[in-house]
């Protein structure tokens, strides 16, 4: 398996997910705009998101994989054997566990609701109450997708990547659907609906699961709950890597709840679709090198190849960089072009885009350090050390909250972002000293040498999108295929840029990019 390779299938269908994320993500600004019904389905969708982002992507794979792969290693002949009943057993322990917490989670919906919120800033309590039933509906979606997260992490410890990454299509093709052909008159219902389709996907991503890991030879019983020392190690390594992996979502949480509070109607609208432009680039480079890291470096480890294990690291650092400097910079120069592109329309207006665009901005600031955390944490879940990155979670968290009471007033919807941004900057700092502290991460001479690089080929891509930036913008307020039309070659244009501004500055070489692409073992 090459890194390059294994990155590039869980990226692409991860873009194909993002895309269908953002075509979502326009109709949902068509039919419903930023109003009280949005705000009141984001509060309701934002605990089932974070706990996909805590499992599905962080907590569970962080601790299940690297114990699934030692399983598989202890008997050449009855590798899967072995790995399937760790399974089982996991299974029977945490279906009881996820059953009882789904059910406490319907039951205290309100005061859920309102430590989301914060009361919503003194709604109606008609309002409110919609906003709990919204909670309602959609809460069955944290049982199902951690489910769905123990079949992915026995799929990936297979290698069968997409299987795993292509899950999320479902969600956002079932949001679509509902959007679509299920949208009410008023956006109330139409919020209702999309709530709905929560759960559905949920149960469409688990059965996808099931399906294909029956046809991998993987067939899980149903067994009564066994409490023995393996299942143990996985729990006690679990919550550590929830609170480790989840520090972002958790800090969303937060500035989710002080701007539903705090601020004036439509905020947590303004967040909501900054952040999920903001989550494209970490979706597709953060989310997919985390995917593959983890198993790779802990096959590595397993071996005891240490010097291959920290050369793979430096390379999925390197190509984080790639990706991501350039990522950051265009949200930032052209986020208005590219947001009114996609989502003013409707009932999302101009003034909409502008403050989208600075909540994007800040956001934006910290995108390197959210997609670099998912680099370095599988130097540390790898070794089966979960309780490090909790520690600075826990001082990231801190920082975020003191952050976002000191920003919230003077800088408005602008203050939770950045307050995530500098937050996370900090966590990322604190993970790279420890891991070069303990000899377990050095960043090379080539990582160091095309990092200095890849930053000026992105600000000159920067440069050159800042001018092009006043002749699109006026294309992407045109009709529906104008305006993406525009966006794309806007976009491309500065990838194009991007390019030819690495070679020049010798970041990359043809002979680089032939090598990245050959097929290697690991």
């Amino acid at each position: 398996m090459n890194l390059t390779r294994a990155l590039g299938s869980v990226g692409g269908l991860t873009l194909a997910s993002r895309v269908l994320g953002l075509v979502r993500d326009s109709l949902f600004a068509r039919f419903i705009g930023a109003s009280f019904a949005s705000d009141a389905f984001l509060i309701a969708f934002r605990l089932p998101n974070m706990f996909r982002a805590l499992f599905a992507e962080g907590a569970f794979s962080a601790a299940f994989i690297p114990m699934f792969n030692r399983k598989m290693a202890e008997d050449e002949e009855g590798s899967l054997v072995k790995g399937v009943s760790f399974a089982e057993d996991a299974l029977s322990v945490l279906l009881p566990i996820l059953i009882v917490m789904t059910i406490v989670m319907e039951l205290a919906a309100y005061p859920v609701t309102w430590a989301l919120s914060g009361g919503f800033n003194g709604v109606s309590p008609a309002e409110f109450e919609f906003a709990v039933e919204l909670s309602r509906i959609t809460f069955p979606y944290l049982l199902l997708i951690s489910l769905v997260s123990l079949l992915g992490g026995i799929l990936n410890s297979l290698h069968k990547f997409w299987v795993n990454a292509a899950a999320p299509i479902l969600l956002n093709a079932t949001l679509i659907a509902a959007l679509l052909f299920f949208h009410a008159n008023d956006p109330l219902g139409t919020a209702r609906n999309q709530a709905i389709a929560v759960t559905v996907s949920g149960a469409l991503q688990l059965l996808w699961l099931v399906l294909a890991c029956r046809s991998s030879g993987v067939k899980l019983r149903l067994r009564l709950p066994r409490l023995n020392p393996d299942v143990k190690k996985l729990l006690s390594l679990i919550w550590p890597a929830a609170a480790g992996a989840g520090a972002v979502q958790i800090n969303l949480v937060i500035s989710t709840a002080l701007a539903a509070s705090l601020l004036p109607e439509g905020s947590v609208s303004y967040i909501y679709y900054a952040d999920r432009l903001n989550q494209l680039p970490l979706g597709l480079i953060g989310i997919g090198l985390g995917t593959v890291l983890l198993p790779t470096i802990s096959r590595q480890l397993g071996k005891g190849l240490e010097t291959e294990a920290m050369e793979t690291q430096n390379r999925g650092m390197e190509l984080a960089l790639f990706f991501t400097l350039p990522a950051t910079v265009a949200l930032i120069v052209c986020g208005v072009p590219i947001i009114s592109a996609l989502f003013q329309h409707g009932k999302f207006t101009s003034a909409d885009t502008l403050a989208t665009a600075g909540a994007l901005a800040a956001f934006s600031v910290g995108l390197p350090a959210y997609i670099l955390v998912k680099v370095l944490t599988p130097g540390f879940y790898a070794r089966s050390d979960t309780k490090t990155p909790v520690r600075f979670a826990t001082i990231s968290i801190a920082i975020n909250l003191i952050l976002n009471l000191a920003f919230i007033v003077p800088l408005k919807h602008l203050g939770p972002p950045l307050a995530t941004a500098l937050a996370s900057c900090v966590n990322v700092v604190l993970l790279y000293l420890t891991l070069k502290k303990r000899g377990h991460f050095i960043a090379d001479l080539r990582l160091r040498h095309r990092a200095v690089r890849l930053l000026g080929a992105a600000l000159i891509m920067g440069v050159a999108m800042y001018f092009l930036d006043d002749l699109f913008t006026p294309y992407t307020t045109g009709a529906s295929l104008t305006r993406w039309v525009a966006m794309f070659i806007l976009v491309g244009t500065g990838g194009l840029v991007y390019a030819v501004a690495c070679f020049l500055l010798r970041a990359y070489r043809l002979a680089d990019l032939r090598a990245l692409l050959r097929r290697t073992p690991v």
